[in-house]
């Protein structure tokens, strides 16, 4: 499975948040890994094959300052484990940055569309057919309204993240079939795959149900179905350590990836 991690809030170290959140997923297993940040209107990203160490080392010099972001591990399921396939991927102006767990079914078809419609793909992914969907509904609607009518069109699993560099104060993040958390820290707001990415940082959390998404800024954030209608979620406080969570809930690591088999192989079938 993918790890995804995003962050928006006060702190001005969002490259540290997200690649610390990142280490805390290796655990995951994975293939590849990359970063985008927005900062001063565009966006700044960076991707590998490879382990995160690796993205460290191609971020040497970069400048990594900023207070909105997301990050990615991946584990290859259509496309070779290289650069290019690796999140996040980008619309054809490089404006809208997006990563993805989960598998989209009728990508092909919808590339097909797209492609005749003029867009332009880089990638042997199913991922990457999101984001050019959310660019073309960009155009007209809002970032969280762009995301919503693109996910209406695809048929399968995915927790994404998404942000643009034209709207720096706001992550947009969806689930259906591939868990997403929200954290709540003060004045901040994280939302991953899995709870181990942001335990450092805060313990409030709530969590996404299949179809919902959430539209965090960096006052407030609220949460809707795919349709638009306002959810309530109750924050739940974590209790578990590090350790604890990054097993599941189980005493070891083999006997939680024996239980994970079958969810494992419904996302890919």
């Amino acid at each position: 499975m993918c790890g995804i991690i995003g962050y928006i809030g006060q702190s001005n170290e969002v490259g540290k948040i997200l690649i610390e959140g990142l280490k805390r997923l290796e655990y995951r297993g994975y293939d590849s890994a990359g970063i985008a940040i927005v900062r001063d209107g565009s966006l700044t990203w960076e991707k590998t094959a490879g382990k995160i160490v690796k993205l460290e080392e191609k971020l040497r010099g970069t400048d990594l300052s900023g207070s909105l972001g997301i990050a990615h591990t991946r584990w290859a399921t259509h496309g070779e484990p290289n650069r290019v396939n690796a999140h996040p991927h980008l619309d054809c102006e490089k404006k809208i940055a997006l990563v993805h767990n989960g598998i989209i079914e009728n990508y092909k078809v919808l590339k097909q569309s797209l492609k005749a419609e003029g867009h332009e793909f880089e990638t042997e992914t199913d991922t990457e057919v999101l984001v050019h969907l959310i660019e073309k509904f960009y155009k007209d609607d809002e970032l969280e309204v762009a995301v919503q009518k693109a996910l209406k069109m695809v048929d399968g699993t995915y927790g994404i993240l998404v942000i643009a560099a034209d709207d720096p104060d706001k992550l947009v993040g969806a689930r259906n079939g591939s868990p997403i958390v929200v954290g709540i820290g003060e004045g901040e707001c994280f939302v991953a795959s899995d709870v181990a990415a942001i335990l450092k940082h805060t313990r409030q959390v709530i969590y996404l149900e299949d179809h919902e998404m959430i539209v965090a800024t960096h006052e407030s954030f609220h949460t809707t179905t795919i349709e638009n209608e306002h959810v309530d979620h109750n924050v739940h406080e974590v209790e578990w350590d590090l350790e604890m969570i990054e097993k599941g809930g189980f005493p070891h690591f083999m006997l939680k990836e024996i239980f994970e088999q079958p969810e494992t192989i419904r996302n890919a079938m």
